[in-house]
């Protein structure tokens, strides 16, 4: 058995909340001024007129979690805790978004719901953090909530972001590398399914700031796209180039269980380290496999649920709207079976 090991970090709601000076001011349905927002949305946010009359009379608020590509497993989870929220908070939420990860076709289904002015809220997980920006500065200027979820876009007019923070993931991740690797010296291969996605820049940051020091040699990060048999062929063909790596490392899920496929298919477990992210099925049974060594989970689940129970209690009760951070969980074969699958 492996040694234990398992950091938690307690998702919390950030306590503080930005000055409105800086951030521009969120009015709250019964004209108190909420903070929040980001400094780009350009000035104050107001609450559609229509969103205000709908919560007075207390229609069902419409939720929309627009997801970069729901065809995903990882997508699964979210939607679990959407319709948590949605079954919890008796309101119509559902998650969104474009099959094979199109931007330009996210942006279009996100103008279309504000445009068609029947939703309350969106929420919104962009692929490049660079896409979304303009339709979230359209939709806060139609007066319509938008936050992030799973994916940030920092200096949008964003209100906030729900999710992992993906830089100190990643250096968590090389932290536990460089614990399983110990005095070997060698090569660490990174993957990830988008190379240019900024979650998987912010991560990979973290990870290189995590291994500073350690001595082993980073190759990649190695782009593998998000189709499994051509991830797994690119690992395959990656690998064969990196006969003397130590390690491989995954920014994601699913570069992660093509990278721990290989590892097993071509008989080096218990040979090659390998960690990465995400609680997926077939992760699970590769951890209690011993051909990887550990995965962090950034709880899924909670980041669907809170999306749209910030929303929700923003627009019934003018609760402020402030980051949450869902957390991280270092799961191993030790304590893989008290932490939820995901997908």
């Amino acid at each position: 058995m492996k040694k234990f090991r398992s950091l938690l970090t307690v998702a919390t709601v950030t306590a503080s909340v930005l000055l409105a000076a800086g951030c521009g001011a969120i009015e709250a349905p019964g004209g108190t001024a909420a903070a929040g927002g980001d400094a780009a949305s350009g000035g104050e946010f107001k609450l559609a007129s229509r969103i205000s009359d709908d919560v007075k009379q207390n229609k069902k608020l419409v939720i929309r979690l627009s997801y970069h590509d729901p065809s995903l497993a990882f997508a699964s989870p979210i939607r679990q805790g959407v319709e948590k929220a949605a079954a919890e908070l008796g309101v119509d939420a559902k998650i969104v978004g474009p099959t094979g990860g199109d931007a330009n076709q996210q942006v279009s289904e996100l103008q279309t719901l504000i445009n068609q002015g029947q939703v309350h809220g969106l929420a919104v997980s962009s692929a490049s953090s660079d896409a979304l920006k303009p339709v979230i500065a359209q939709a806060a200027a139609a007066g319509i909530p938008i936050i992030s979820f799973n994916t940030d876009n920092p200096g949008s007019a964003q209100m906030a972001f729900v999710g992992q923070d993906l830089e100190k993931s990643g250096e968590s991740e090389a932290a536990e590398l460089v614990k399983l690797v110990g005095d070997k010296k060698g090569k660490v291969v990174v993957f990830s399914v988008d190379t240019g996605a900024g979650w998987s820049h912010d991560r990979f940051t973290g990870f290189k700031r995590g291994l500073e020091g350690s001595g082993l040699e980073i190759v990649g990060p190695v782009n593998t796209g998000n189709e499994p048999s051509k991830a797994y062929n690119t690992v395959e063909s990656t690998m064969a180039a990196q006969k003397d790596a130590v390690a491989v490392a995954s920014l994601d899920c699913c570069s992660f269980t093509a990278a721990a496929k290989w590892i097993k298919d071509s008989g080096n477990t218990g040979k090659i380290h390998a960690v990465g992210f995400d609680v997926l099925p077939q992760t699970v049974e590769y951890l209690k496999g011993g051909v990887v060594d550990m995965t962090i989970s950034q709880n899924p689940v909670d980041q669907g649920y809170r999306s749209v129970k910030l929303l929700v209690d923003h627009l019934r009760d003018g609760t402020p709207i402030a980051d949450v951070d869902t957390g991280a969980v270092l799961v191993t074969e030790d304590n893989v079976d008290d932490v939820p699958v995901e997908g």
